[in-house]
């Protein structure tokens, strides 16, 4: 053989050689397939939670503003002291308000001695006119028996007329006295209620959560525009709930009474039982200019007293909106999303391997649907099926910590792919798979 043969054979060998190697290795590749993870549908039972944060504050909340401007010149309680429904709490100068008191009462006393006098006088007037009424009658038979002169009659018959002014009069002066004694006694009233303003009591059992003034400081009151001074907050910290913000997303799930979890900062390692009794109607207000997520306030009422608490407290409470028992499972990380052919009854349209292997192979893209069919994207998961994985559409209901709710598509002990995440998102349908073997083991 020579030289040039010999290199020619040992070229082809090569070749060959190198051929069978790779085929081969596509050979076993192929064989090998994806490996993936898995988990059995298995059943659970299943709680939805909504998670949402806010603040501690009692359910009865009274801050106590001035109904009148002064001087404060008592004050007997600290911020921190529990106080007891009508205990004293402050005093603001009362000598302006005590001043009008006096002045109140010496008027009305004044306007009633002034009604009894015109009583009085009303009295006289009206015998007055009796005796004038009386004269008229002596006067008007003299002369009728001709035995006084006409000017007689008529000099009386005026006295009457007189005497019947005189009785209107004070009549109407005394109505008029009694008017005003009217007028002093609802102004003693006003004096009285401003004089007691002055003093300022516990509207209830409570904790004075905030003190906002010191003796001897001046109070002022509000106007429409600008609010009054809030002197001191008292709290009613027996029964407190949880002011917390629910994002727009989860709100449509939250419902009255619904048990709920509380969390408080400040007392870590405890759980609080409560349950939701107010849910907001409208969004919560940003600031102006801030970006802020749409949220809603709701409040979850605790249902024990908590001692130590404070208004204000950072809190975090899980509200279970809805729970399953036994129910059939999938692992949130396994559902993803695929876009299938779907026939008129929904159900997916599957290409056979050798279409696949013809589209592939051409780059072509699907041909022309029947009619009745269409393509869409829908949710689903992979099931490992024969070292080969089969994209299932499936429906969900309610989600747990790591588990969706499986209300068709799934039965149980179906095989699911979980990951890794990289192959979740990259397997498609039909695609052939290898367990891996410590995913097997724990299964």
């Amino acid at each position: 053989m020579n030289p040039r043969t010999k290199k020619i054979v040992i070229g082809a060998a090569v070749a060959t050689l190198a051929i069978a190697v790779v085929a081969i290795n596509l050979f076993y590749q192929r064989r090998k397939g994806i490996e993936v993870q898995v988990e059995t549908i298995e059943r659970r039972d299943l709680t939805a939670v909504v998670s949402a944060s806010g603040k501690i504050q009692p359910k009865r909340l009274v801050n106590i503003s001035a109904d009148t401007i002064g001087k404060v010149t008592r004050l007997e309680v600290e911020e921190g002291e529990s106080v007891e429904a009508g205990q004293f709490l402050l005093q603001i100068d009362p000598e302006l308000y005590a001043s009008a008191v006096q002045s109140g009462q010496a008027g009305s006393q004044a306007a009633r001695e002034s009604v009894k006098q015109d009583k009085v006088n009303v009295e006289a007037s009206r015998a007055n006119l009796e005796l004038a009424q009386q004269n008229v009658k002596r006067k008007r038979e003299l002369y009728e028996d001709e035995l006084v002169p006409r000017e007689v009659l008529d000099q009386a018959e005026s006295e009457l007329r007189v005497r019947e002014s005189e009785l209107q009069s004070r009549e109407a002066q005394v109505l008029a006295q009694e008017q005003r004694l009217q007028q002093e006694i609802a102004n003693l009233r006003s004096a009285r209620y401003n004089l007691s303003k002055v003093t300022i009591e516990a509207p209830m059992d409570g904790l004075i959560s905030r003190l906002n003034i010191e003796e001897g400081e001046t109070v002022l009151v509000g106007t429409m525009n600008n609010p009054g001074t809030v002197l001191m907050t008292v709290a009613d910290m027996s029964v407190i709930q949880a002011e917390i913000e629910v994002d727009e997303t989860d709100i449509v799930d939250v419902r009255l009474d619904q048990p709920a979890k509380v969390a408080i900062d400040a007392l870590p390692d405890r759980e609080f039982d409560a349950h939701v009794t107010k849910i907001g109607s409208s969004a919560l207000q940003a600031a102006p200019g801030a970006q802020q997520a749409t949220n809603f306030e709701v409040e979850a009422t605790l249902e024990v007293e908590v001692p130590g608490a404070r208004p204000g407290f950072s809190c975090t409470a899980d509200i279970t909106t809805a729970t399953r028992d036994n129910a059939a499972s999938v692992p949130i990380q396994a559902l993803t999303v695929r876009e299938v052919t779907l026939d008129d009854k929904g159900q997916v349209v599957r290409e056979d391997n050798d279409e696949k292997k013809r589209r592939r192979k051409k780059s072509e893209a699907p041909d022309e649907l029947p009619s009745g069919h269409e393509r869409k994207e829908v949710e689903g998961v992979f099931v490992v099926v024969d070292d080969e994985v089969e994209f299932r559409p499936i429906e969900v209901g309610i989600a747990g910590e790591k588990y969706f709710e499986i209300l068709s598509g799934l039965d149980e002990g179906d095989r699911v792919v979980t990951g890794p995440f990289s192959s979740v998102r990259e397997l498609r349908d039909g695609a052939s798979v290898k367990v891996e073997e410590s995913e097997e083991n724990e299964k």
